[in-house]
C-alpha cells in the first residue's frame, strides 16, 4: 500500500504517504523494532496506579509528535520555502526523540540512572535499523537526528526549537495527551492558534506572532497546572520513591541474594555495559515480571516495596512545602521514630522528596515575540508569564499511612 493510516484518538487519522519521501521515511521507522518497542513503555510510567486512564504509550505519543511536526512545517514552510530541506530530519527526530526511553519513561530514568537523550542519540547513531534508514534518505541524517536528540544541536534554529524548545511539539502533544487519559480537562489546548502563530525571527529562531500570545500565556498556564496535578502529584512523588527504593536495594543486595535474568543482570550491576540489544531489552514488561518475582521470593527488604507497588499499598505523602528545611528534617526524624515503634523499616517507608518547579524559565531558551517589526521576549509583554517564571519549591513526607494521624498533629501545632 502506498499509504497508512493511523486512527489516534486526539489528533484523528494521521495519515501517511509513501509518495512523500520524508513519510515514507518515517513509515519505515515507525515498523523498526526499536521504534515498536515504545508499545511496551507506559508514557506516564506509574501514574497510572493514581490515574486509571493513564495506559498509553510512548508509541502513541511519538505517533503524535510527528504529527504536529508535520503540521508547524507546513504552516511555517508557506512563508518560509527553504525550511522543507530539512523535512527528513524533522519527522525522524519528531518521531524517535523518545525511542532512547528506558521502562517506565521518567521514573525509569530516576530508578535507573540513565538519560534517555543519550541513549536515543546513541540508538540513532548506531543502530543499523535505524541507522541505514536515515541514511538511505540522506547521508548524514543519522548523525544530524542524533545530534539533535541527545545535544539540542541542529544548523537551522527553527527546525531544532520545533523538536526541542518551551514551545515543541513535544510539549503540546504530551500536556494534551496526558490531560485526556488522566482525565485533567483543564488541560486543553488552543492547538491551531498556536500553529498558526509560529513564525521566524530575523535571525531564523522559531517566535510567536503576537496573535497568538494568549493561546502561548494558556498553554503556560495548562503546563504548570500539569505539574502541579499530574506530574507531580504526591502519590506519584510516592511511586516513583518506591521505584527508586526497590533498584536501589536489589543493587545493594548484589547478585548473590536477587534473582535477575541476564538482561535485568545487566542493568542492575553492569550498567555502564550496557549494549545497544541488552538496553532494548529492557521495557515495562520486564521490569514488572522482576517486580512480581521480588514480591513472591525476593528478601524482605525488597519484597516490601514491590508488593506496595502491585498490590497498590502505596505510603502517604504529606505536603511540607510551605515549612522551612529544618522544620521539614525535625518532622523526617519524627516519621522515622514512629515508623520504628509501629514496626516498620525506616528507611523503607521514610523520606523526604523536594524539587523546585517552574512554568516557564526565561533564561532557558525563552520565547520571543516577532510582528515582523519587533523582537520582543515574551516574559517583557506578559505580566502572566513573568509570574510563571518565578521557581516553587515543593516537598512532601513520605511515611506509612499508620502513623499519619501523629504527624498530622505535629503539623498541625
Amino acid at each position: 500500500m502506498s499509504s497508512r493510516v493511523y486512527h489516534d484518538p486526539l489528533h484523528g487519522a494521521i495519515r501517511l504517504s509513501r509518495q512523500q519521501p520524508a513519510e515514507a521515511l518515517a513509515i519505515a521507522l515507525i515498523d523498526t523494532p526499536p521504534f515498536q518497542r515504545l508499545r511496551r513503555i507506559r508514557q506516564l510510567g506509574p501514574a497510572f496506579l493514581t490515574f486509571h486512564g493513564a495506559e498509553f504509550s510512548r508509541f502513541t505519543h511519538s505517533l503524535g509528535v510527528l504529527h504536529l511536526a508535520r503540521l508547524a512545517l507546513h504552516d511555517l514552510e508557506t512563508l518560509h520555502p527553504q525550511l522543507a530541506e530539512h523535512r527528513g530530519v524533522l519527522y525522524a527526530a519528531a518521531l524517535l526523540h523518545d525511542v532512547g526511553h528506558g521502562p517506565l519513561s521518567h521514573a525509569g530514568e530516576e530508578m535507573y540512572g540513565l538519560r534517555h537523550e543519550a541513549w536515543s542519540g546513541r540508538l540513532v547513531r548506531d543502530h543499523p535499523a535505524l541507522r541505514d534508514l536515515l541514511e538511505r534518505h540522506a547521508q548524514g541524517s543519522a548523525d544530524a537526528v542524533a545530534d539533535l536528540l541527545e545535544h539540542g544541536r541542529y544548523p537551522c534554529a527553527a527546525i531544532k526549537a520545533l523538536v526541542s524548545s518551551q514551545l515543541d511539539c513535544d510539549r503540546l502533544d504530551y500536556l494534551l495527551r496526558d490531560s485526556y487519559s488522566t482525565g485533567t480537562s483543564y488541560g486543553r489546548l488552543d492547538l491551531e492558534r498556536i500553529l498558526a502563530a509560529l513564525t521566524l525571527a530575523p535571525d531564523g529562531s522559531l517566535a510567536v506572532h503576537p496573535r497568538g500570545l494568549m493561546a502561548v500565556e494558556h498553554y503556560l498556564v495548562v503546563r504548570n497546572l500539569m505539574y502541579r496535578s499530574v506530574y507531580n502529584h504526591r502519590l506519584n512523588v510516592v511511586c516513583n520513591w518506591l521505584l527508586r527504593r526497590v533498584i536501589s536495594v536489589a543493587r545493594q543486595l548484589g547478585p548473590g541474594a536477587v534473582w535477575a535474568d541476564r538482561v535485568m543482570g545487566r542493568w542492575l550491576w553492569e550498567p555502564a555495559q550496557l549494549d545497544l540489544s541488552t538496553y532494548l531489552a529492557n521495557d515495562d514488561v520486564r521490569t514488572g515480571y522482576h517486580l512480581e518475582r521480588w514480591m513472591e521470593d525476593g528478601p524482605a527488604e525488597l519484597a516490601e516495596p514491590c508488593g506496595r507497588l502491585l498490590e497498590r499499598r502505596l505510603l502517604k505523602a504529606t505536603d511540607v512545602s510551605g515549612l522551612t528545611r529544618e522544620r521539614r528534617l525535625e518532622l523526617l526524624a519524627e516519621a522515622r521514630r514512629l515508623a520504628g515503634v509501629e514496626g516498620f523499616d525506616p528507611d523503607g517507608c521514610c523520606a523526604l522528596e523536594q524539587r523546585q518547579s517552574r512554568g516557564y524559565d526565561p533564561y532557558a531558551g525563552g520565547l520571543r515575540l516577532w510582528d515582523g517589526q519587533q523582537l520582543q521576549a515574551l516574559e517583557q509583554r506578559s505580566v502572566m508569564v513573568r509570574s510563571l517564571s518565578e521557581p516553587t519549591e515543593l516537598a512532601w513526607l513520605i511515611h506509612p499511612g499508620e502513623v499519619a494521624p501523629r504527624l498530622r498533629r505535629l503539623l498541625q501545632a
